[in-house]
């Protein structure tokens, strides 16, 4: 299996769409948790939300990246600049240290076809998103995956990854809050364009 990752843009609109469905991947949330406020995103609704997403992408602005096996949409992971993520901005746990900078990139979410999980999607995704991040000038990549190791998740529950996905490919826990099983995670790459994924990740990024 051959997998190759692309950056979202208006071209690749309806591939999106398709991808997340009527449902807009969970429960109409069109990847808008993370950067609206939580009334906003409630009055939204799922066509709220999808407009929004839809007019982020056709402004040209960094929203994520898509998978595709065979020409077929099966994956996207949301990535971009932490400020653009609101919620994380304001959250109690999950907050910027204050010594950060803008230069810290986020990778809050995943979404993976059904029938192709488990098959190195997200794995694709998460390399590509670093090294896309690297040459957008990040020097930091962030992630906020949960600790599976207390118990089983349901699918739903994992869409920010797991911890396992993100050590395999070299980030270290940052910060561990004491409410949740959502862990920060982080992997510097100090703006490097040489920032490349592991040794035999199927991704390719354009």
């Amino acid at each position: 299996m051959t997998i190759e990752v692309r950056v979202v843009d208006a071209d690749r609109w309806d591939d999106l769409a398709a991808l997340f469905g009527p449902s807009g991947a969970y429960s109409g949330c069109w990847c808008m948790w993370w950067r609206v406020p939580g009334s906003e995103f409630r009055a939204n609704g799922n066509v709220g939300n999808r407009a929004a997403l839809q007019g982020l992408v056709a402004s040209g602005q960094p929203v994520g990246l898509l998978a595709y096996e065979d020409g077929e949409p099966v994956g996207w992971c949301a990535v971009a600049p932490r400020l653009a993520y609101r919620r994380i901005l304001r959250s109690p746990t999950l907050k910027p240290d204050p010594t950060d900078d803008a230069s810290v990139w986020s990778v809050p979410c995943f979404f993976v076809k059904r029938g192709h999980r488990g098959a190195g999607v997200a794995g694709a995704l998460l390399a590509a998103a670093v090294r896309y991040a690297t040459e957008q000038g990040a020097t930091t990549v962030e992630g906020y995956p949960v600790d599976t190791t207390a118990g089983r998740l349901s699918a739903a529950e994992l869409y920010t990854g797991t911890v396992g996905l993100f050590s395999r490919f070299a980030f270290t826990v940052h910060k561990r809050p004491a409410s949740g099983r959502r862990v920060v995670m982080r992997r510097d790459v100090h703006g490097s364009r040489h920032a490349h994924p592991p040794a035999g990740t199927p991704a390719g990024i354009s």
